[in-house]
């Protein structure tokens, strides 16, 4: 399947590691000029693909969790006379805040993590896009969005990025610019919480599976990016404010994404 991807300029959030790193890759491998942004590209794999990928790929390190570091991303691209067709707001996270019952400074953490830059790189990139004609934003949510998958904060954060995903995309759609989501559930990532887990708690980690998880695995990277590489695609033309869960059988809502 083609996805004609090859003449688009993509920006990738939280790109350094775990989905978004996968998703980067994915993008590279249609042929996507791709520059990932995140605190810091440590590693060899970067140099790797730096080589493999030539002028195709290059990377901006700030902190996304900042206002002043989202506003360095958006000088840089100014600077550089870049205008991304495709953005891929992959930024996010509970912040290993974990109280049911956190303080309100906790929880308002937690919200501006999952959506301050989000909102602010849509509403200075997405313009371009509808003047431009086509433009592709993918967000990527979580299963947590529709159910008790998570801590409140969270959860609540990624169901107002559901909600925001839903209304700005309606705006926009008569230009071919097209807002999805795509909502994972349990992935196992390098270095990440079930990585962690399986290494101190293995017995707690194969019961989740067992219990969980219909698929009796965690998902992939890969598996996730596929999904978006699809999504900012030509294809996804019709998918205006989709939101499309990939969980494995994880949970039990039955309109996942529904309008």
């Amino acid at each position: 399947m083609d996805l004609n991807l090859g003449k688009r300029f993509a920006v990738v959030t939280g790109a350094s590691r775990g989905l978004g790193k996968a998703i980067t890759e994915a993008l590279l491998a249609e042929g996507v000029r791709v520059l990932g942004v995140a605190r810091s590209f440590d590693g060899q794999d970067w140099e790797l693909a730096r080589a493999k990928y030539g002028e195709s790929f290059f990377y901006f390190e700030t902190d996304l969790s900042q206002h002043k570091g989202i506003s360095k991303v958006l000088k840089f691209l100014e600077n550089a006379g870049l205008e991304p067709d495709i953005l891929v707001n992959n930024v996010g996270g509970n912040l290993d805040m974990t109280e049911a019952l956190s303080s309100p400074e906790d929880f308002w953490q937690v919200m501006k993590f999952n959506l301050e830059s989000a909102v602010m790189l849509n509403s200075k990139l997405i313009p371009g896009m509808v003047s431009r004609g086509w433009g592709r934003i993918c967000h990527v949510s979580s299963i947590s969005s529709l159910e008790n998958q998570g801590v409140p904060s969270y959860s609540a954060a990624k169901a107002a990025l559901n909600a925001y995903i839903r209304g700005v995309s309606r705006s926009v759609a008569p230009d071919n610019v097209v807002l999805t989501g795509v909502l994972p559930g349990a992935v196992f990532t390098e270095g990440g919480y079930w990585d962690e887990q399986s290494k101190r708690r293995p017995d707690h980690v194969n019961k989740y599976l067992e219990e969980r998880m219909a698929i009796r695995r965690f998902g992939t990277p890969t598996e996730i990016a596929n999904i978006v590489a699809f999504l900012v695609s030509d294809l996804a033309s019709f998918m205006t404010g989709s939101l499309v869960l990939a969980d494995g059988g994880q949970g039990k809502v039955f309109f996942e994404g529904g309008a």
